[in-house]
């Protein structure tokens, strides 16, 4: 029977300098010749998953934007899109503490420019996705929103979270110290990367107990307790490496090769 395993981005493909490991590249090849299935799944939204070396790598598909985007050889096999009311109550919440937001869809990211004139996260995203980011303006239709990221100083986490979370799924990663704040994913209620895991299976006819998921941080959880075999990166936080069945080494030292050796999927 087949497998189905499932990497994150951030930390466990990619390491802190955006680098991927020869191991790694060879090793999900590997993967793959063996029949098995590799998917990308990450908290970035589709349109932030556009690096040729890491596509390159050969991926059977995409879980993107929490859950909220699949695609199996490049046909979208689910989708979940907030609905323009939404995105305009919450950042309408947001702007009246002086918060900015990323809107995140399959196609672009949407930013005002004003807002983050400077910010070098933005500038970062920027080269990143290129031509896939625009201008919010007033008369943007949100057809294509999986997910938003807010930029929080610690004093608002509170409130941001007494407003949003009976309706949405907030996911507050640790600060960055690079770009000295916090970041808030703002996703449709009830998503996360497993249900995206689940949603795969499904179409694929994988039963839970041939799944594998590497992660190494807070939006990792979900997703490492669903599957039946959870991996956390030896480079991870603490709370994924107390949920993970096993915990390899980090990214840069071939962690997932290692790993994938161990449970003999290569």
């Amino acid at each position: 029977m087949k497998k189905a395993v499932f990497f994150d981005i951030d930390g466990t493909l990619w390491d802190s300098h955006m680098r991927i490991p020869l191991s790694t590249v060879s090793s999900i090849r590997k993967l793959r010749e063996k029949g098995n299935y590799a998917f990308i799944c990450s908290g970035r939204s589709r349109a932030a998953i556009c690096s040729p070396e890491l596509l390159d790598i050969g991926f059977d598909g995409v879980v993107a934007s929490c859950g909220t985007h699949v695609e199996y050889q490049g046909k979208m096999i689910f989708e979940k899109y907030m609905s323009q009311e939404e995105i305009e109550n919450i950042l309408s919440g947001l702007h009246a503490y002086g918060i900015r937001a990323i809107l995140e869809g399959k196609e672009y990211l949407y930013v005002n420019s004003r807002e983050f004139a400077g910010d070098i996260y933005i500038d970062y995203l920027r080269k990143l996705v290129k031509n896939r980011f625009l201008e919010l303006k007033e008369d943007v239709q949100f057809v294509h929103v999986n997910k938003l990221s807010a930029d929080l100083a610690e004093r608002d986490m509170e409130k941001v979270k007494k407003m949003l979370e009976t309706d949405y799924e907030l996911i507050f990663h640790e600060t960055i110290p690079k770009y000295l704040h916090t970041v808030l994913e703002i996703v449709p209620k009830g998503f996360s990367k497993a249900v995206g895991i689940e949603k795969v299976c499904e179409y694929l006819g994988i039963p839970r107990e041939n799944t594998y998921a590497f992660g190494d941080s807070v939006n990792d959880l979900e997703m490492i307790a669903y599957v039946s075999h959870g991996i956390a990166m030896g480079n991870g936080t603490e709370d994924i490496k107390v949920q993970a069945d096993y915990v390899t080494d980090a990214v840069e030292k071939d962690g997932i090769e290692k790993a994938l050796k161990h449970f003999r999927l290569i």
